[in-house]
């Protein structure tokens, strides 16, 4: 029997029709100010609020995949926990995750080998309401097609050895590619919030991982576990787009702020 993981916020993150969605998707990927890259990415840091919101900012990570949709067969997406407490990194048992645009099958050899790792354990209640990991599945399948599988991980309270240590074996590994999800200022007015938002930045672009807490990025724990990856293999990191809900879709007066990279 094959246990799937349905999505559990389309309708609310994102559409729950799929002609919506991928119009939706399409949309932001088509307005999205792309820079050609010369190679792949080995890893996308991309915001998880609605597409309303973060949407054209995710978009400007995503936009540059098309290029590598034949090269990119494994995809590991980590996010924060907001709904379950986790300590460490939470995996999934199931076979596949469910979206609008279909199911997207889990790389359950690599599922197996986190398995292995320090502070990695199934948590199948860590992901069943979990935005983190799942907006960002649509864009990768209107992307990257369908000749992909997913690797999911909720991140709780882990120090940054612990994420990088579970992530080496597949951190640059041919094929693969690592997402990290993270918003990073809340709540704040857009002029504090465009400081703040410069500062957390400029402390990612630099693989400043120690600079980083919770209240400059929700994602923190994956972020500082990718960007001490980065700075074990030296892996140069680009800021691709950095604006947040007032700039989007929201009022200015209390904001969320969004950004994307692309370590190479």
């Amino acid at each position: 029997m094959t246990a799937l993981r349905p999505a559990a916020v389309a309708g609310t993150f994102y559409p729950s029709d799929p002609e919506e969605l991928a119009r939706t998707i399409d949309t932001l990927l088509a307005a999205a100010a792309v820079t050609p890259a010369a190679a792949a990415p080995t890893a996308l840091i991309v915001p998880h609020a609605g597409y309303v919101y973060s949407g054209p900012v995710a978009a400007t990570a995503y936009a540059g995949l098309s290029a590598w949709r034949d090269l990119i067969t494994r995809v590991v997406v980590i996010g924060p926990a907001h709904r379950v407490p986790v300590s460490g990194l939470a995996l999934s048992s199931a076979d596949g995750f469910v979206t609008p645009l279909g199911v997207v099958a889990i790389d359950t050899v690599a599922n197996r080998l986190l398995a292995t790792c320090n502070g990695a354990y199934i948590d199948d209640r860590a992901h069943a309401l979990e935005h983190s990991v799942e907006v960002h599945l649509p864009f990768l399948q209107r992307t990257l097609g369908t000749a992909w599988s997913l690797v999911p991980i909720v991140a709780g309270d882990a120090p940054a050895s612990i994420v990088a240590d579970a992530l080496e074996a597949l951190w640059a590994e041919p094929g693969t590619l690592i997402v990290v999800s993270t918003d990073l200022s809340h709540y704040h007015d857009a002029r504090t919030a465009h400081r703040l938002d410069a500062a957390t930045a400029a402390a990612i672009v630099a693989g400043n991982w120690e600079q980083l807490d919770g209240s400059r990025a929700c994602g923190v724990v994956p972020v500082c576990g990718a960007l001490e990856l980065a700075r074990r293999h030296g892996g140069h990191i680009d800021l691709l787009d950095l604006r947040n809900s007032g700039d989007t879709a929201g009022p200015a007066d209390r904001v969320v702020g969004y950004g994307s990279f692309a370590v190479r």
